[in-house]
């Protein structure tokens, strides 16, 4: 991947989520703890930020979904009845010199154990965590940690359909944690035992699958796009027969370009009826849909996007990572899209003597009611414009000592780092108009316009 000449590297990116505080190695005072991650003061915020993103355009802005808030810990019976139990495992392989483990069929002549050593016959290892629940741990009470959100759904169809009332076709989407203990992990925060989901379960009427396939295959990549990720970034793959889930009818993942090259960002499945049908046989509940118009049950099909929290951050902080040339430096800066930044708008007093600073500190507290903001007053100007850029900042407000006179403030934009002068009065009205893509005009005494950027 190339962004202005510069190769775009995942040490870059570590390098850069470590020290603006978005992501830290977990337990590290401890020496850490294998592909585990802490989201930091501003990693919490773009966290926080992607998952808003995405809740508010599948779940808020269509009739056609509801949302939903799972157990982590479900009934065992879930997993048997789902197949996890006794199919969801991966073939491994230990060395029997350097004891490092390995996926079987991830191995090849370039990957193999750097020692040289002699490998253990491939054997499966089931990937859910295993638990136990009471203070008995035995056979009777053993527990898992969910491996994905999507059983949370199935196992509550009739739950959701009984209350909302609702009619085919339609979704039930949720956020929330998974675990799987991965053989292998790395690169990052992009394959880790503890993550987290935003999946959908749509359901509809079989025979309607393949048209509502081809609608979320485009809808999914469209979302991606419009949390600013690059279209040039972002492709489908379509799974070959021999890598298809026994379950599924067709299934397609949105790649996108990592540094590590292309990989998945998103599965989107076409399930068929497969896990209704499965639940229902287990629990002996009926898990059908009444057709009112044909006058029959039928047990809807399901389509599945299903997304990594985890890697959609990831993806935005790569796609968002620029290095361009300064003078006589490189600026690093974050380019991401203003419903993705944790701050909005960073205010900076050139001064910190008091009429200055009051000054600042109302402008920060005006515009905090509205924006995230940050407030920063150390180091020089240059200095805190280039900590905002790293960080992503849309736009820094200056406050100097001609404001006192003119009640007027300065407003740097990140990408463009042009600056425009601009009154107080009209100042958060502005930035929301320039945060939400609008033009906003003002025209202040003495006819001068001021167009945004």
């Amino acid at each position: 991947m190339e962004n202005n000449n510069n190769k775009i590297t995942m040490e870059k990116i570590v390098s850069l989520a470590r020290r603006r505080g978005y992501i830290f190695p977990s337990s590290e005072i401890y020496g850490g703890l294998s592909s585990c991650w802490d989201y930091g003061p501003l990693g919490v915020e773009i966290k926080r930020n992607v998952k808003n993103a995405w809740w508010q355009a599948m779940i808020h802005n269509r009739d056609d979904m509801v949302g939903l808030d799972t157990s982590i810990i479900m009934h065992p019976k879930v997993w048997e009845a789902s197949g996890h139990v006794s199919g969801f495992s991966d073939p491994m392989v230990d060395c029997m010199d350097c004891k490092q483990r390995f996926r079987a069929d991830h191995l090849t002549t370039e990957n193999c154990p750097n020692c040289g050593g002699k490998l253990t016959q491939p054997r499966q290892f089931n990937l859910m965590f295993k638990t136990f629940i009471g203070p008995v741990e035995d056979q009777a009470s053993i527990a898992y940690l969910r491996p994905e959100t999507a059983q949370g759904i199935f196992v509550n169809f009739a739950n959701v359909l009984n209350t909302t009332r609702k009619k085919l076709p339609f979704g039930i989407g949720q956020i929330g944690k998974s675990f799987r203990n991965e053989i292998t992990t790395g690169n990052f925060i992009f394959r880790s035992r503890e993550f987290e989901q935003m999946e959908i379960e749509f359901f509809v009427k079989p025979g309607e699958d393949e048209t509502w396939f081809k609608y979320w295959l485009e809808e999914r990549l469209n979302w991606f796009s419009s949390i600013g990720i690059k279209k040039e970034n972002l492709k489908l793959r379509q799974h070959r027969k021999d890598e298809l889930a026994h379950y599924a009818k067709d299934c397609y993942d949105i790649e996108y370009l990592f540094p590590m090259g292309w990989s998945e960002l998103e599965g989107i499945a076409n399930r068929a009826d497969f896990d209704l049908k499965q639940h229902a046989h287990h629990s002996g509940n009926d898990l059908t849909f009444f057709d009112e118009q044909a006058k029959e049950h039928i047990v809807p099909f399901v389509i599945e996007p299903s997304s990594g929290v985890d890697r959609t951050v990831l993806a935005v902080l790569c796609d968002a990572y620029c290095e361009e040339p300064d003078k006589d430096e490189i600026r690093t800066v974050l380019k991401l899209h203003p419903s993705i930044a944790p701050y909005k708008v960073a205010v900076l007093p050139l001064s910190r003597k008091e009429p200055v600073v009051n000054v600042a500190h109302e402008v920060h507290s005006v515009l905090r009611k509205s924006f995230p903001t940050a407030y920063d007053d150390a180091q020089s100007i240059g200095r805190r414009y280039r900590r905002q850029d790293e960080i992503g900042t849309p736009y820094c407000v200056t406050i100097d000592f001609d404001t006192l006179e003119d009640n007027s403030v300065t407003v740097r934009d990140r990408d463009s780092m042009r600056q425009l002068r601009m009154p107080i009065d009209v100042l958060c009205q502005s930035i929301a108009a320039k945060l939400s893509g609008e033009l906003f005009e003002v025209l202040p005494p003495g006819g001068k316009h001021w167009l945004g950027f």
